[in-house]
């Protein structure tokens, strides 16, 4: 049985998700934990499914979605996944939590990658697989995750309900992110659910249709 279940975290109301399957091997998409208790729900559900952990994978690195990264390391012994394109955004992360928080109180701690993801590569766990595909706009290495057999899809901070990723910050372009959402998000079928950074889910027929950032021209 395949399960998606969702955590939100800190004061932005980041969706962490930890998919799993019947073998028990876990993915950990976008940890956003501000603290080690902040984790704490996380690792229980981790604990009490009996899950394996073997990919902690990030959409992109704006703070908010990636500073719980170091307490799934500890715990599970992985290392982050994401794109390459990210790391002026990654070395700045410090500066990112100053500008929006007003604060250095949050613990932060880069660590390597242990895989650089690119366009349409897989990411495999239990019986299944997560397909890369590389959606510039809000970043420059923003990611979405996309499993074929489950017919979902992990956004991250690219496409949100009635919604899309704010362009106003480091890396972003709006025609760059909407050109991907048409020419990548729209190719998948209309009933795609869509599980994204912050805020409810909903699927790619329901954006293509009623979306007011994305013109249907």
């Amino acid at each position: 049985m395949f399960k998606n279940q969702l955590f939100v975290n800190n004061l932005m109301g980041e969706n962490c998700y930890v998919l799993s399957d019947s073998t028990r091997e876990a993915v950990i998409i976008d940890c956003g934990c501000f603290s080690k208790d902040d984790f704490q729900p996380i690792a229980q559900y981790i604990s009490s499914e009996q899950l394996k952990p073997v990919h902690l994978l990030c959409t992109h690195f704006h703070f908010d979605h990636i500073v719980g990264n170091q307490y799934a390391a500890e715990a599970y012994g992985i290392l982050p996944e994401g794109s390459s394109l990210e790391e002026e955004i990654y070395n700045n992360v410090p500066l990112q939590i100053q500008y929006f928080l007003g604060t250095n109180d949050i613990e932060f701690r880069k660590l390597p990658l242990s895989r650089q993801l690119e366009h349409d590569n897989e990411v495999m766990f239990g019986n299944h697989v997560l397909r890369v595909i590389h959606t510039p706009g809000h970043s420059k290495g923003g990611l979405c995750f996309y499993c074929k057999e489950e017919n979902m899809l992990w956004s991250g901070d690219t496409l949100f309900q009635g919604s899309i990723g704010r362009t106003d910050l480091w890396g972003g372009d709006f025609k760059q992110l909407t050109d991907n959402i048409r020419t990548r998000l729209w190719a998948l079928p209309d009933n795609t659910k869509v599980f994204p950074g912050h805020g409810p889910s909903t699927t790619i027929g329901y954006e293509k249709a009623y979306n007011p950032y994305i013109s249907r021209d």
